[in-house]
């Protein structure tokens, strides 16, 4: 028996029934239907993967501003007196608050 190929074919829009990309579901055939119970857990985990992934992403901002804190408190009398102050106490604090940021993300997620 010879094995036919399938072909992916893009769906068309009609006057009765445009296409709407947004609105398209992808099913696993292999699990069948998801139960409402199913779909909580599953959106819940997600929403608490992305959870991690913004705190991250915050902790990796706060050691970029104190690298870049630090940059100009060596950039000494280039920059004004405030500016230097300012950037020495992020460049010292930052560090110590990105730790705790760090620490709560492993115990929370």
């Amino acid at each position: 028996m010879a094995s036919k190929s399938l072909k992916l074919v893009p769906p068309t829009a009609t006057a009765e029934a445009p296409v709407v990309a947004a609105a398209a579901e992808l099913y696993d055939l292999g699990r069948g239907p998801e139960s409402t119970a199913q779909r909580v857990k599953r959106l819940q985990a997600e929403a608490r993967m992305l959870a991690r992934e913004e705190a991250e992403r915050l902790d990796r901002g706060m050691m970029d501003m104190a690298a870049l804190a630090a940059e100009i408190v060596a950039g000494g009398e280039v920059y004004p007196a405030g500016v230097r102050e300012l950037a020495s106490r992020l460049a010292a604090d930052l560090p110590q608050k990105a730790q705790g940021l760090r620490s709560l993300i492993s115990r929370s997620f």
